[in-house]
């Protein structure tokens, strides 16, 4: 799904706007027991409690790409005849009323999702009658393309409020308040099917995690019977130790110079140019910056082959997964300098004496633990 398409689902859920009108729960024990179940009407709730079911299901939607937000992709088989999408199915083709369906989609849940503390289920099936979109993207209100109906599912942690003193105003002074469960942000949940290019896409879903270096194995196999996929951090990782591997002895500073500068303009130049495509990294962009950067054939050859093994055949990566544009950073073993990317030119490397060493020019003002100090010459 593209940023516009999930902006546009998100601004629908809404008490004021959204076809969701009930939300149904499963409260789950930190031993995986079923505390309750319910059912939600929204519009019974009063205003002030609908506006933060509807904000927690809304949070499911939210961060970056490829990193909160991860695309799930169904293979043709799984669509065609298979129990984990004919269950997601059976959820939205009943607008969740199947209850059958609905305590087993809360057994896998409860089978694959492990907290420290107890935690609440939250499901909703929503209609989205999608307005027409002309070819200069001026929506027309009064015109609808297609009925997108899906369902959204947000799972949420119920925690312990701190004891605190609370003001009593009936006697004006203040007291130790009681300990309540509290309901918290969710970390974890999806949309099905996707929405993309405007339009219902049954072999897609969406999932959510608000932690990005969380892959949840076990929930997306569960839910989805699919392949784990790689987190942000763990494709960053993957990538790094990719370039030094491939490269060995040509894996020099300049190399990671030019690949960060590169890629980090690519994002740059793709913001600029407000596309709505996400923008990706293949691995011939990556060769390309190698090459120019007088990379031999050899390691070019090698760098392809260890792509495939490391990512998966011609799979394309999210640049923001690859590199850090705010951070470019040296390390040794007792020492870790920090650097401005933008000015990474000011670090070289050079063999004096055949002691190696990293020179940082320092001709502007240099500070040791907060005290401005002079450079002599010798």
């Amino acid at each position: 799904m593209k940023d516009k398409e999930i902006g546009e689902i998100r601004r629908h859920i809404r008490r004021d706007r959204s076809n969701m009108t009930a939300i149904y729960g499963c409260f789950v024990s930190e031993g995986k027991e079923i505390i309750s179940k319910f059912r939600l009407s929204t519009g019974m709730m009063p205003e002030n409690e609908s506006d933060k079911y509807f904000a927690l299901m809304k949070k499911v939607l939210s961060g970056s790409q490829g990193k909160n937000l991860i695309d799930i992709s169904f293979r043709t088989q799984q669509v065609v005849d298979s129990p984990e999408h004919k269950l997601l199915t059976a959820l939205k083709d009943s607008q969740l009323k199947d209850e059958e369906a609905l305590d087993s989609f809360y057994g896998k849940v409860m089978e694959s999702v492990t907290m420290d503390t107890a935690y609440l289920i939250l499901i909703g099936a929503d209609a989205y009658d999608v307005p027409f979109k002309g070819k200069d993207d001026h929506v027309q209100a009064d015109g609808s393309s297609e009925i997108y109906r899906y369902i959204l599912c947000a799972i949420c942690p119920v925690k312990l409020s701190k004891a605190a003193l609370e003001y009593k105003a009936e006697i004006k002074e203040f007291h130790d308040s009681a300990i309540t469960q509290v309901l918290n942000a969710p970390v974890l949940g999806f949309l099905f099917p996707a929405f993309d290019d405007r339009s219902t896409n049954l072999y897609n879903a969406l999932l959510y995690s608000k932690d990005a270096g969380d892959n949840h194995e076990a929930f997306v196999s569960a839910i989805f019977n699919t392949d784990p996929y790689q987190t942000a951090k763990e494709q960053k990782q993957s990538f790094e130790a990719l370039l030094g591997n491939a490269l060995e002895e040509e894996c020099s500073l300049d190399i990671v110079q030019a690949v960060h500068s590169e890629i980090g303009s690519m994002i740059q130049m793709h913001k600029e140019s407000k596309v709505d495509e996400p923008l990706m990294l293949g691995k011939e962009e990556v060769k390309a910056v190698l090459q120019q950067s007088g990379v031999s054939e050899a390691a070019l050859s090698k760098f392809s082959v260890d792509y495939d093994e490391a990512f998966g055949f011609e799979t394309q990566l999210h640049p923001k997964n690859v590199i850090d544009q705010k951070k470019f950073e040296i390390k040794t073993p007792d020492v870790t300098i920090k650097v401005n990317p933008e000015r990474s030119d000011l670090i070289e490397t050079r063999v004096i004496g055949g002691v190696k060493y990293i020179l940082i020019c320092a001709d502007e003002s240099v500070e040791v633990n907060g005290v401005s100090i002079n450079i002599k010459e010798d």
